[in-house]
């Protein structure tokens, strides 16, 4: 193996599952990026990738010089960074994925000023309540809200959110305030649609310790909070969506909290990324950045913890 370039394009299109994509991410062309990977082939006397006209797959031997392809290059790439750590500068390209409400609401707003502050890093942000692999896509960092289950990631917890119910004055007056969960299988619900499932979030609600759950839909279901909010303002039903979704809402009128009585704590919110050195310093000014940002927002919207 005499080219380390041939294992860099052989992990980028393992990666993305796509000559295409692998291409446009190490700025080649399709063809040159068909020819290393045929040489690779050629020179180990195996073949890696079985090729559809859809999907690149990996086969075993594939599988198995992948895994160590990528630990190879992580090691190299730590070699660059323990050599240059002492006059690290967080430069170059940052990937961010983050949920559509939490990231429009909470963290876009402050992301000129992060820009400002870091000159050298170029911030592209992708706005999606999509669930990301950060092994195989080309993302360095996520905003995650939810409990992690990736043991394969590093998580630096932010904050837990606090979700309430809530509905337009004009709907409360037609069909009255339910004062308790077990009422709300009287009124018109709005759930938030999970798309992979097909399901419905869970309401989610508590008083004296006891608690209640309940699965609930009605009429019109979105998987989007600010499209529940703007139903819920036109007097479509009640939703349940995080207070800072509906802050704005709320202090101007258009909705009104009900059963502020039965409240539970919300999700957790957290920045997630793969454990490599390289990523350090962009994303380690990331993860404070965004900790500053969370410890300015109105506590009733978000409860901090430690």
């Amino acid at each position: 193996m005499r080219n380390l370039n041939a294992l860099l394009v052989f992990v980028k299109v393992a990666e993305t599952r796509s000559f295409t994509l692998a291409a446009q991410r190490l700025g080649l062309t399709s063809s040159a990026v068909s020819k290393s990977i045929a040489r690779l082939e050629q020179e180990l006397g195996v073949k890696l990738l079985t090729r559809s006209t859809r999907l690149v797959s990996l086969t075993g031997e594939g599988a198995s010089f992948f895994e160590r392809c990528r630990q190879i290059l992580t090691e190299i790439e730590d070699a660059e960074t323990a050599v240059t750590a002492t006059t690290a500068t967080p430069k170059g390209r940052l990937r961010l994925q983050m949920p559509v409400g939490f990231g429009r609401r909470v963290i876009v707003p402050k992301m000129w000023e992060f820009t400002q502050r870091f000159p050298e890093l170029r911030v592209d942000i992708e706005l999606s309540d999509r669930l990301v692999d950060l092994t195989y896509e080309a993302v360095d960092a996520v905003v995650h809200i939810g409990p992690v289950t990736d043991d394969r990631v590093v998580s630096h917890r932010l904050c837990n959110l606090s979700f309430a119910a809530y509905a337009s004055p004009e709907y409360l007056a037609k069909h009255g305030t339910p004062q308790s969960p077990d009422e709300l299988d009287q009124h018109q619900c709005l759930a938030y649609l999970l798309p992979l499932t097909g399901d419905h979030r869970e309401w989610q609600f508590t008083k004296n310790g006891q608690d209640y759950s309940r699965v609930v839909s009605g009429a019109l279901n979105i998987n989007n909070a600010e499209s529940l909010i703007e139903a819920a303002i036109a007097g479509a039903g009640i939703v349940m969506v995080s207070d800072f979704i509906a802050g704005n809402a709320m202090r101007s009128g258009k909705i009104k909290r009900i059963l502020s009585d039965y409240v539970v704590a919300g999700p957790e919110v957290s920045v997630l990324h793969l454990p490599r050195s390289t990523l350090a310093a962009k994303v380690s000014v990331l993860v404070a950045y965004m900790k500053s940002i969370i410890e300015d927002i109105d506590p009733q919207a978000l409860s901090k913890t430690e």
